[in-house]
């Protein structure tokens, strides 16, 4: 008996999950990268060796990771849960990470 790829249970739902933790991080780091480059005058990675002297990084990361609820709302608006959980899982990985830095 075959299988197929969207059936519960297999792969299928991993794959959607790591995308969703993919897109989430991307857009964590893009947001970042986007308030470094509007709202100060370095260039990224200067940006993030400021921040992480100052002990500012934590707060940079939590303010590019607003660019995941954009994330968040169009998974929700195309009916891909497994994905939006991706993206929480993403949110939850970076406040962890936000914590230590």
């Amino acid at each position: 008996m075959q299988y197929n790829n969207s059936t519960p249970g297999n792969g299928m739902n991993k794959l959607q999950l790591l995308s969703g933790f993919t897109i989430g991080i991307l857009a964590s780091i893009l947001g970042s990268y986007l308030f470094i480059t509007f709202f100060t005058n370095f260039d990224f990675m200067s940006g993030i060796q400021t921040m992480k002297s100052e002990g500012k990084l934590g707060k940079l990361i939590t303010l590019g990771t607003i660019l995941d609820l954009v994330a968040f709302g169009i998974l929700l608006k195309l009916n891909k849960e497994i994905m939006v959980r991706g993206v929480v899982l993403a949110v939850i990985i970076i406040a962890i990470f936000t914590l230590f830095a």
